[in-house]
């Protein structure tokens, strides 16, 4: 909150205390800018609170706990001059201000809000001097994603604690997202892997002065492709070459470009923040959240670094473009500008078009030159998205390429090389395995006698599809269409909070609650658990916002059916019986058999007693290692963000713990003890000591 010494005369309100902060700095001491602390008004938890016999009214209520702060509201609206309502530039922050209208009895017709991409002097000051009237079809969206959900939440959830248990709850996205997890685990499990080969020939050019080798692999025999399905197909096809006799078939030589990425929208950032800084989504939108609302730089003071991270545009401003182009050209010279790109294009139903892309509100703002005034996980997301923004507006990368056909008894082997010629939009940013993978091929001409050096013959399997991580997961709805930008951080947290499912090495497994869960809403809920059906729901709420359609007809032909399902399932379903595991530890208070239930934090023991026995007891999984403290047992156990690390049974006697996971094993130079180091490069054992740094590869695992 900002204050002054002379009375406000201008009351600015704004959703976060952060970023009221920001905007009370950057509008001065005539304005005094106040938080919501987001939603003031909501339907109430106790009861469903839509009015399903007055056309789906809803019955909003003020929030407990906001007394405090809609006092605070009303008490500042009252000597305040003018009012301007700044909440967040979307469909939720409309709805905020609206409510905030209807708490301070603001009329619709007044211009009183504000809105702006980021959080800098000029946008807010422009915003300040541009008020407009509430978006009713903005709110109305709003009311028809806010209205479907509570129906489908308050109707199923009663149901599936009655038939399974206690606090399930069900969901319109999160109920589509476990589905495609259990469904993503079903292909796995009825996979069936079918053996296949490969030869690869080692090849060398007659009279090379040099050993360059390189590679072909067989392909085809004459004009067919060849299938080599087991081993026998292989010996056939050695025997049959003439290994004396490798000729160049064909030579062709060309050029290919790699164009540079679109600046990140909502769903681009939370894929790249996890697969490339292993951020959750939820944690890349907290990050990106304080990155937007503002951060003290020092003498230029508190500024917004990026634009608004909720996103489907790739738009960026013409000020954005001509600025990265400057910057381009003066740093790496004007070859490596591609002139300005716009990235508009079409955009596709329902994008947030208004909004930019996500981008730095500074683009002469490096992030080495902000490093001191941001904290790790800041610096990591700002200088993500200033490269990603930065390697948009510059030239394609260039490779120089070449495809050799290679002849020997009417089998041809091909071989493939690229070289990189211009590196373009790769000098700021490249992905993690964007090294260049193909060899390098000697200059050949057809008609070349090759020397074949070696010939490999390799047995594969063809592979399962993988399990969903949360960037492909986000990636897979965004494409078909189901949730918006701001819905895919909390599914995600939801679908974990409620244990439908777990995220292992990064990969999520659905427990046996979310398949049983997923089962039972597959065969009775039809309209909730279909992919197409969402997405459709989504195309109209669109239509909502677009004013092309009434929010309340939206929920009136989505209840009919859903109503329908809903009758049968309450009478068709029986009670479903999930027992507990049942372990051979005895609870030393009552001498039952304690057994495995699922927690916020995953498994447990528990007496089933409960609630007259309450004992409980952590699972422990050993990992059969001394202590190298004490010679107790190393223990695996979970930090409450689910993060593994390594612990002395005697714990607290004992207070070893690592990160990594400890072996039975002495460093061979200082005999302190060594933990496994896994990496994408490989698998390495490694002393802890630093100053020792012993290190050795790891053949077992």
């Amino acid at each position: 909150m900002h204050g002054g010494v002379c009375m406000a005369k201008k009351l600015v309100i704004v959703e976060s205390p952060a970023k009221a902060k920001t905007i009370g700095k950057i509008l001065g001491r005539s304005y005094k800018v106040l938080a919501s602390v987001g939603h003031i008004r909501d339907l109430p938890k106790s009861t469903l609170g839509i009015d399903i016999e007055n056309n789906f009214e809803p019955k909003y209520i003020n929030i407990r706990g906001k007394g405090p702060v809609i006092n605070e509201l009303r008490k500042e609206a009252k000597k305040a001059d003018k009012i301007y309502l700044a909440t967040d530039p979307d469909r939720e922050g409309e709805a905020i201000s609206w409510h905030l209208a209807h708490i301070l009895k603001i009329d619709l017709n007044d211009k009183v809000r504000v809105e702006f991409n980021e959080v800098t002097k000029d946008a807010v000051k422009n915003a300040i001097k541009n008020p407009r009237i509430l978006n009713l079809d903005l709110i109305d969206a709003q009311q028809a994603r806010r209205v479907l959900d509570r129906l489908v939440g308050y109707k199923i959830s009663p149901l599936l604690w009655k038939k399974i248990r206690k606090g399930l709850s069900a969901g319109r996205v999160q109920s589509v997202a476990t589905k495609l997890i259990c469904d993503r685990e079903e292909e796995i499990d009825e996979f069936i892997p079918e053996e296949y080969w490969s030869i690869i020939a080692l090849l060398k050019k007659e009279k090379e002065e040099f050993e360059a080798k390189f590679t072909g692999k067989l392909v085809n025999k004459k004009e067919e492709k060849i299938e080599l399905k087991c081993k026998e197909d292989v010996d056939r096809v050695i025997c049959d070459l003439d290994k004396e006799n490798f000729i160049v078939n064909n030579v062709k030589k060309g050029n290919r470009k790699r164009n540079p990425y679109a600046p990140y929208t909502t769903s681009t950032l939370q894929q790249d923040a996890s697969s490339r800084l292993g951020f959750t989504t939820k944690k890349t939108m907290s990050v990106a959240q304080q990155l937007y609302e503002g951060i003290d730089l020092g003498k230029e003071g508190t500024v917004g670094l990026i634009t608004y991270m909720r996103t489907d545009s790739t738009r960026i401003s013409q000020g954005a473009i001509d600025l990265s182009k400057t910057y381009i050209i003066e740093t790496f010279g004007k070859e490596f500008s591609n002139g300005g790109k716009t990235y508009g294009g079409k955009k596709k139903k329902g994008s947030q078009d208004a909004h930019e892309a996500i981008r730095p509100t500074g683009i002469l703002r490096i992030p080495k030159e902000v490093k001191a005034f941001l904290s790790k996980d800041q610096f990591k997301l700002y200088n993500l998205i200033w490269n990603r923004l930065i390697a948009s507006q510059m030239s394609p990368a260039n490779y120089e390429t070449i495809s050799v056909d290679i002849l020997s008894n009417n089998y041809i082997f091909k071989g493939t090389g690229s070289k990189l010629i211009f590196s373009g939009f790769l000098k700021v940013y490249s992905n993690m395995d964007d090294k260049d993978k193909d060899m390098k091929i000697p200059s050949l001409e057809k008609g070349d006698k090759l020397i074949l050096k070696d010939i490999n013959e390799n047995q594969h399997f063809t592979q399962a599809p993988p399990r969903f991580t949360e960037s492909s997961l986000i990636k897979t709805l965004e494409e078909l269409g189901i949730g918006r930008p701001s819905t895919y951080a909390p599914t995600i947290g939801t679908i974990l909070a409620r244990n439908y499912v777990v995220l292992e090495n990064k990969s999520f497994f659905p427990t046996e609650l979310g398949i049983l869960v997923n089962d039972l809403l597959t065969e009775y809920f039809d309209l909730i658990i279909n992919e197409e059906f969402t997405a459709e729901l989504e195309n109209q709420l669109d239509d909502v916002e677009e004013g092309k359609y009434d929010w309340k007809k939206v929920v009136k032909d989505f209840y009919g059916d859903f109503n329908k399902e809903l009758i049968k399932a309450e009478e068709e379903i029986d009670k479903i019986e999930i027992k507990d595991e049942i372990t051979d530890e005895i609870c030393e208070k009552c001498g039952r058999n304690l057994v495995v239930k699922t927690g916020r934090y995953g498994k447990f023991m528990a007496c089933p007693g409960y609630p007259e026995c309450k004992n409980t007891k952590p699972i422990i999984e050993t990992i059969d290692v001394k202590c190298p403290k004490c010679e107790g047992e190393i223990i695996k156990k979970k930090s409450k963000k689910g993060r593994i690390f390594y612990g002395c049974s005697k714990y607290p006697e004992c207070d070893f713990v690592s990160w990594d996971e400890p072996v039975n094993k002495k460093c061979p130079n200082c005999k302190g003890y060594m933990v496994i180091k896994r990496t994408k490069k490989g698998t390495t054992i490694k002393c802890i000591n630093k100053e020792c740094g012993y290190i050795e590869k790891e053949n077992n695992k």
